[in-house]
């Protein structure tokens, strides 16, 4: 059966949602989901939501987000000297994204990023954040996230950013 994409697909991880045949080609990732992303979110660590099918509760991708800080002086210098001058800036850890890799992509990977960025930008109202920040497992994760507009670091390899203000023009 065809995966039919909508938004109304991807919701807080629940006891419920079949993980078990989920597989994106990453062991740290599967295991992620299948053993610990329930209990991350009953402890708030981390908040896990999934795309499911729109018949089954079958998962089909999955990502993260929490609250982190960052260092001000990570920051680009064109970034930075616009910013208030705290040591440490409030952000969204987008800690985990992945997507099965056992059914055909149809652009997964990128709507569950578009749905994570536009989740973080909602919170963002409501408790502040200047950035989403991802680490990126390698370099294909990282030309990933490049390709929607992620910065690097200045100092930490494969770590990314994406203001705020960028992903607020992006659903303007």
């Amino acid at each position: 059966m065809p995966l039919i994409l909508a938004p109304s697909y991807i919701v807080p991880l629940e006891k419920g949602h079949d993980r078990h045949a989920f597989n994106c080609g990453n062991e740290d990732l599967n295991r992620y989901l299948k053993q610990q992303a329930r209990q991350d979110a009953e402890k708030f660590v981390a908040a896990s939501f999934v795309l499911i099918e729109p018949d089954a509760p079958v998962v089909r991708g999955y990502y993260t987000l929490s609250s982190s800080l960052i260092p001000l002086d990570e920051l680009p210098a064109e970034l930075s000297s616009k910013l208030p001058r705290y040591g440490s800036l409030p952000v969204t850890l987008l800690g985990r994204l992945a997507r099965d890799k056992t059914i055909p992509d149809k652009g997964i990977g990128a709507f569950l990023l578009l749905d994570a960025l536009y989740r973080s930008l909602q919170q963002a109202q409501q408790i502040a954040s200047m950035a989403v920040i991802v680490d990126a497992k390698d370099e294909e994760a990282e030309q990933f996230y490049k390709h929607f507009d992620f910065s690097p670091f200045q100092t930490t390899p494969r770590r990314l950013f994406l203001p705020m203000k960028k992903i607020e023009q992006l659903f303007s």
